[in-house]
């Protein structure tokens, strides 16, 4: 326990730095960035449960060869949080930042943790499934892991994202390697739970996707139901695609480019799409490489019929973004910025604040120049505030960290 706290004052005074701001009309300030858990980790996730509470999950290491999920709760808006929690059974889990495991909280008070798992296999090296288990007694006793699918066929499901639908139920999409046609690319499934019994009724809504991209499931204040994922276009180009269903999920649109970056590329980035909505409509961010490099950003006032031009937000160096809107329906983007500083290589967290129009206001840097922190969540404590957890490498380890983020 000495070494524990020990370290936890070494990070902590490794943290103490202002933010660099590049727009004087609007201040972003950032407090001090705090370890979610001395043990090194990685892979955070932003969430609410069934009671409002700002819950944080990441995959903690327990030695070189396992890791385990977990998550905390906090009580006052992610000031603190409680004791963690590990997700019995979940020590299978694959620590990968663009595959990060998620817990959601049903209004039932059922919990359901979900992570991916290595499956190497002679088709795909680089194959995993997803597990997920459910807790109905506010996370005591867990079940048994179960397989995301039954099907035999199915032997890589990755990158998968969930949301709550109307109704009280959870739903689930991903990439699998099970679709129709022989080209290259995933097939992206749908699924969603019924009571107690799990996620059901799988069915394949869009083809061909990039394997390697994260999707995003959102839900709109319609009860539209939103995914967002890199598509394969005209077996070369590689751009972010949107298909909404307006019949609680029975049936979905054509995939439709929210830009058309025409980014050829005969590889996957591994960094997705995100999606918000605010009064004015959809908002969306991404990482192309397509004309200039670099991660940016547009909206769509007609439910995604059509998309306003693409705004750059950072450079090519720019990855890993994610988006949300506040009550006052300004919009936040984050992401991860790496740069040469000398001889090292480091990678820093942005911030952008923007208008509900989509107009910037107010840019900064919410760690340090000389540090190495990537994959950043966001989530809405108020008009003015956001939590921003993300993973900082610290002396060839990785630890999870958050900060509150004021917008004044």
């Amino acid at each position: 326990m000495k070494k524990e706290l020990i370290l936890v004052a070494f990070i902590s005074a490794v943290f103490i730095y202002g933010c660099q701001t590049e727009n004087k009309k609007q201040t972003i300030a950032a407090s001090q960035g705090t370890l979610i858990d001395a043990a090194k980790g990685s892979c955070p996730y932003l969430t609410r449960d069934n009671k409002n509470n700002i819950v944080l999950s990441w995959v903690k290491q327990v030695d070189t060869a396992t890791s385990v999920l977990c998550y905390a709760v906090s009580g006052d808006e992610g000031k603190t949080f409680n004791r963690p929690v590990e997700v019995p059974g979940s020590n299978n889990v694959h620590p990968h930042g663009e595959n990060m495991p998620k817990i959601i909280f049903k209004p039932s008070g059922e919990i359901i943790a979900v992570w991916g798992a290595a499956n190497p296999n002679p088709e795909n090296a680089y194959s995993g499934l997803v597990y997920y288990t459910q807790s109905f007694d506010n996370g005591k006793i867990w079940t048994k892991p179960v397989s995301l699918t039954k099907d035999t066929a199915s032997f890589d499901q990755r990158y998968f994202d969930v949301a709550l639908l109307p109704g009280g139920e959870a739903g689930i999409v991903w990439l699998d390697n099970r679709k129709r046609s022989k080209k290259e690319g995933s097939g992206l499934y749908y699924a969603v739970t019924k009571g107690n019994n799990g996620f059901e009724d799988e069915q394949l809504i869009s083809e061909p996707c990039c394997q390697c991209c994260r999707t995003d499931l959102f839900i709109d204040k319609k009860e539209n139901i939103h995914v967002l994922y890199r598509a394969i276009i005209n077996d070369s180009i590689r751009d972010m695609v949107h298909i909404v269903s307006t019949d609680k999920g029975y049936s979905f649109s054509s995939p439709k480019r929210i830009s058309e970056d025409n980014w050829v590329i005969s590889g996957c980035p591994h960094t997705g799409p995100a999606i918000a909505e605010n009064k004015e409509g959809l908002h969306f961010t991404w990482f192309s490489g397509g004309g200039s490099a670099g991660v940016y950003y547009n909206n769509s006032s007609d439910n995604g019929q059509s998309f306003s031009n693409r705004n750059n937000v950072s450079g090519k160096a720019s990855k890993h973004c994610q988006i949300a809107s506040l009550s006052n329906d300004n919009i936040l983007i984050v992401w991860n910025e790496s740069f040469a500083d000398g001889g090292n290589f480091n990678s820093r967290i942005g911030i952008e604040e923007r208008n509900a129009d989509g107009n910037v206001m107010s840019k900064a840097y919410i760690t340090a120049v000389n540090g190495d922190a990537s994959f950043p969540v966001i989530h809405p404590v108020n008009a003015n505030k956001v939590l921003v957890a993300y993973t900082e490498r610290i002396k060839d380890s990785e630890y999870v960290l958050f900060k509150q983020v004021m917008l004044e």
